[in-house]
């Protein structure tokens, strides 16, 4: 906010008025600064105040830490081992025969091998669509595809 200012107004309590002005101010700085919480403490009460009220019981939750526990974690079904790298590339080669285009996750159940290892040789094998109809999938790299056609033409 931009402005100028054209006329100046300064106040001051009058003469008579001063004594009383300062004690104004004192009392509502006194006043600010009293606190006015109260501390009870509660004799032989047994928890009967802190006890939920039978209607209550669904809308306050007792223990979170036991509802995260019962939820149950996925666990993998097996560690996946490695096969050779020339045999896995024969493998591929025969799936991309049979499909141009696949799924990380088919791939993973098809050649039952861990993702990380088979995102290493499709990296080098593939080309992954990240857009158009074949999103999210992997697709031979043409160099590769000219090599399928002239073995299947074989």
């Amino acid at each position: 906010m931009e402005g100028k200012v054209e006329h100046k107004f300064d106040m001051k309590p009058h003469e008579q008025n001063l004594e009383e002005y300062g004690r104004l101010c004192r009392e509502r700085t006194n006043k600010s600064m009293i606190k006015n919480r109260q501390i009870r403490v509660i004799d032989n009460d047994r928890g009967v105040h802190m006890r939920p009220m039978p209607g209550m019981v669904g809308l306050i939750s007792s223990n979170t830490k036991e509802k995260k526990k019962t939820t149950p974690v996925k666990q993998p079904e097996m560690k996946r081992t490695r096969r050779d790298r020339g045999e896995l590339e024969d493998i591929m080669f025969k799936l991309f025969e049979r499909q141009p285009n696949w799924a990380l996750k088919q791939l993973v159940q098809e050649t039952d091998q861990p993702a990380q290892f088979l995102k290493e040789i499709l990296n080098e094998l593939c080309v992954y669509n990240k857009r158009g109809s074949n999103q999210g999938t992997y697709e031979l790299k043409p160099e590769y595809k000219k090599s399928v056609d002239d073995t299947a033409a074989e």
